[in-house]
């Protein structure tokens, strides 16, 4: 099966200028915790409600002044409308994320998938073993040896 089949379109991005309070504005209105981070289709990163809270802040950045670009993920995957769904499951499944950005060959935005996206086809038989691999706990930095 095609991502393209399973996937959500018609995705809301902000724009990396946009403060932190526009952005969990937003994010509270359409009830959604990501937030592609977009110039026009273009993809520059993505920041969520963890990113707000953890990085903004934890580091004691004002909301009202503080912009997107200063605290988004700047490393955002991302795979093609056109791969198998089977692409999806290994990049969550390696990089540990729940959710995927999905581009067409132009590296335009088109969609986004998401873990509950793959469990609810009947196709995929690895979600269980790919939820495991994400919602693995990581070992915090000062427990790691």
């Amino acid at each position: 099966m095609k991502i393209q089949d399973i996937m959500t379109t018609n995705v809301e991005c902000i724009w990396p200028d946009d403060t932190l309070q526009e952005a969990a504005l937003k994010m509270k209105e359409m009830e959604i915790g990501p937030l592609p981070v977009c110039d026009g289709g273009r993809i520059l990163g993505m920041i969520t409600d963890r990113d707000i809270t953890v990085r903004g802040v934890a580091l004691g950045c004002d909301p009202r002044s503080t912009i997107v670009r200063d605290i988004m993920t700047r490393d955002v995957i991302h795979c093609y409308e056109d791969d198998e769904t089977d692409e999806a499951e290994r990049l969550m499944e390696t990089r540990q994320v729940r959710r995927i950005l999905v581009v067409n060959r132009d590296e335009q935005l088109v969609g986004i998938v998401s873990l509950a996206d793959l469990a609810a086809t009947e196709t995929s038989q690895r979600v269980g073993e790919v939820l495991q691999e994400v919602c693995d706990p990581a070992i915090p930095r000062r427990w790691a040896t």
